[in-house]
């Protein structure tokens, strides 16, 4: 990590959409120097939930809360979506039950998006909510899934299914974290940033289309840049939509076709990979609708490819793909409805679209 990124201050983005206003600190560090001020009193016991894979970086920060003084669990999950079943679910609310927790105890979730999705459900139900911190350790989770209060586990029938919003007490997005991360995880992570420029912050699109490798470079200065602003997109549209009863439905841009993706593919694929293909979808389904020029759906392509994403999907895959549409969360009734671009920076919702329409739309991005 070069010395100008070692040095930057940290940023806090405040989240006001909750009770209680939190932030979403992003630097150098962060996680070590401000983990146990955000858990605070009268918190004694913290559950630590965490991926198998992250067992020795869970150990050291259990390590740390103890001799702050805490009582801390380790409880770890599978690796990937694989955690996000009610039955791992429920096997943490056990563990909770046998080591005592109460209502002023707190659950702690270290990991990826899949991670903090199921330690927000863990909290919010256990005892009907629960002090909440996430430490998310990739790049999507920072900038999408830990932010938002969102949380969810998945059905067979479809992701997200089952869920709470429940908001934590803090974010902290230590970015040190990602030079440790797969390259092909910071490009799944481009997708997130690159749909906030898509649905807002159009600036992200020009700092992408300057620098593509630089995005997806952990050393990189644009790579603090990106999140941050992604970030700030998604806080600023949960604070005018905590529940998504209207405008937040935007930030699922390119997720009814994504969802549908990691469904058919049994969550073997990169969550940004799945995104990046349905936000093409949507790009096409604006233009073919008379929203979008032909211009607005290339500049898609050529951003989403630049970073390393596909911009494609098996034209065979298209059945099983549509099938999945009736169990997406912004579907009403038999009415299905998209989110996508009246213009770049200028989301909507596509009501009820012809079925012609959504064959063609998937006919551009299938491939043989």
């Amino acid at each position: 990590m070069s010395a100008s990124l070692t040095h930057r201050p940290v940023t806090r983005v405040t989240v006001r959409h909750a009770p209680q206003p939190y932030d979403v600190v992003v630097g150098t560090g962060v996680a070590q120097r401000e983990l146990d001020a955000l858990l605070g009193d009268p918190v004694l016991r913290v559950g630590l939930i965490h991926p198998h894979a992250m067992s020795g970086e869970a150990l050291r920060t259990a390590e740390a809360l103890s001799d702050a003084g805490r009582v801390v669990t380790l409880i770890p999950v599978p690796d990937g979506e694989q955690a996000k079943d009610l039955r791992v679910a429920a096997g943490i609310w056990d563990t909770l039950a046998r080591a005592g927790f109460t209502r002023t105890d707190a659950v702690v979730g270290l990991g990826g998006g899949a991670t903090t999705d199921l330690a927000g459900y863990v909290a919010a139900n256990w005892l009907r909510g629960v002090r909440l911190v996430l430490v998310p350790t990739t790049l999507l989770a920072m900038v999408d899934a830990a932010v938002g209060g969102k949380t969810a586990v998945n059905l067979p029938s479809g992701k997200n299914l089952v869920g709470a919003f429940h908001s934590p007490a803090g974010v902290l997005c230590d970015t040190d974290r990602l030079a440790t991360l797969d390259p092909a995880e910071l490009v799944s992570g481009t997708a997130e940033i690159l749909k906030a420029g898509f649905i807002a912050d159009t600036g992200i699109l020009d700092l992408v289309a300057v620098d593509p490798r630089g995005a997806t470079d952990p050393d990189a200065p644009v790579v603090r840049e990106l999140i941050e602003r992604a970030v700030r997109v998604k806080a600023d549209v949960v604070a005018g939509d905590p529940l998504e009863h209207g405008a937040r439905e935007y930030l699922n841009y390119g997720h009814t076709l994504g969802h549908a993706i990691e469904r058919a593919e049994g969550y073997r694929v990169r969550h940004g990979e799945a995104v990046a293909v349905g936000m093409v979808y949507a790009a096409e389904l604006a233009r073919l609708s008379g929203r979008l020029t032909h211009a607005d759906v290339e500049r898609h392509r050529h951003l989403l490819s630049a970073v390393g994403l596909p911009t494609t999907w098996p034209s065979a895959a298209w059945p099983e793909l549509r099938q999945a549409f009736g169990v997406d969360k912004k579907a009403r009734g038999r009415r299905l409805r998209f989110v996508v671009l009246d213009a770049i920076g200028s989301p909507a919702i596509l009501d009820s679209p012809d079925e012609a329409l959504l064959e063609a739309a998937y006919a551009k991005v299938g491939r043989p």
